[in-house]
């Protein structure tokens, strides 16, 4: 799988200018990236910050493997 050009905390950011007013073309035209990840990002993450989006990723890992 291709590595990410941006860190946790990058996106992170990303996402909080979005919950902040601007449209979604306007912030990922800024960033230098599609609106495709962005939206996927924002429906997963919700607002958290990247230490719970960590946290909260290893729980669900934990509960596919553990089925």
């Amino acid at each position: 799988m291709k590595a990410s050009r941006f860190t946790q905390a990058q996106k992170a950011f990303i996402l909080t200018q979005g919950m902040q007013g601007p449209r979604a073309a306007e912030i990922c035209r800024e960033a230098g990236t599609s609106q495709t990840p962005y939206l996927d990002r924002r429906k997963t993450s919700a607002g958290l910050m990247p230490s719970e989006t960590r946290r909260l990723r290893a729980i669900e890992d934990d509960r596919c493997i553990g089925h």
